[in-house]
């Protein structure tokens, strides 16, 4: 059976989540009353996460449950037969997923206390990836045939 895009969706938010608090799927297993595999599975995606399980997430990674679902805006529905409930275009066709690097990152810029630290990074991350689209279309600043 063809895994659901809403929970793969809600199994590396969930995922995410984890890394970012620095706990093991082993640990958030003890916590619920689960294995590590089934951690595992609910991360993949390859199991769905009942409502009340989600809330015992949510509680213990201290999120509102809303936070397993940002990002599916736009994304498509799936019913039990499979078909799409409403049609999405999803830019790349590919739901998000997390690199031990972007976790990594996302731990350490959460963990930053310094006001306006957070904002200098962003800018320089920006900075660093490259001209916005409004960048791109901002016209060249006029040059004075005086000025040298």
């Amino acid at each position: 059976m063809p895994k659901n895009s809403v929970d793969v969706h809600v199994g590396n938010r969930l995922k995410l989540r984890r890394a970012m608090v620095g706990m093991s799927q082993d640990r958030l297993g003890q916590l619920v009353g689960l294995t590590f595999q089934q951690i595992q599975k609910y991360e993949k995606g390859a199991n769905r996460i009942g409502a009340s399980r989600l809330f015992q997430f949510a509680t213990i990674l201290d999120v509102p449950p809303a936070y397993f679902f940002e990002g599916l805006e736009g994304q498509p529905v799936e019913s039990r037969n499979g078909r799409l409930l409403e049609p999405v275009v999803v830019a790349d066709g590919q739901l998000p997923s997390f690199s031990r690097e972007d976790v990594e990152l996302l731990r350490a810029f959460h963990q930053l206390r310094q006001p306006g630290m957070r904002r200098r990074i962003i800018d320089l991350v920006r900075a660093m990836s490259g001209p916005t689209m409004m960048e791109e279309a901002a016209p060249a600043p006029i040059r004075s045939l005086h000025s040298a």
